[in-house]
């Protein structure tokens, strides 16, 4: 059976509350179901969400020590964060994919928003399709990862 680790970055604990007109009306909740069915027998989806800087870095560890892939959705950390930048680094160097995913499209929004310090070190980045962004590196993953023992 293999594992992906789906990490998300602050505020989005508000899904559904928070900026439906940008974020869409479903919340964690419903990504988590709707991940779980679209993963094919035999991945386990672990969903998880924070709005704590260490502890997202601290899930990323974990991803490389026990070789994890990872969809990451940093939110506003996406912008700044570059200990979590680091942290990324961390997994992609050690050849494990880590897919960066937006709900919305950040080029499309504010100018502070235009940049991501974790895409440079993510094996790619997938946004502004709500949770088919999710979908479609959960599909990416299951189709180019060798599953693990």
């Amino acid at each position: 059976m293999s594992t992906v680790l789906v990490l998300n970055g602050p505020n989005l604990g508000r899904l559904g509350s928070r900026e439906p007109d940008v974020y869409g009306s479903a919340d964690l909740d419903q990504l988590r179901a709707t991940l779980r069915q679209a993963a094919p027998e035999g991945m386990t989806v672990d969903v998880r969400q924070t709005d704590d800087e260490a502890e997202l870095i601290h899930w990323l560890y974990e991803a490389v020590d026990e070789r994890i892939p990872v969809i990451l959705n940093p939110a506003a950390f996406t912008h700044y964060s570059y200990a979590l930048r680091d942290a990324a680094a961390l997994v992609t160097k050690a050849g494990i994919t880590l897919v960066e995913v937006h709900l919305s499209n950040p080029h499309a929004r504010e100018t502070f928003r235009h940049t991501s310090v974790v895409s440079a070190v993510a094996t790619g980045v997938i946004a502004g399709f709500g949770f088919d962004s999710y979908r479609l590196a959960l599909d990416f993953i299951a189709r180019s990862v060798p599953p693990t023992a």
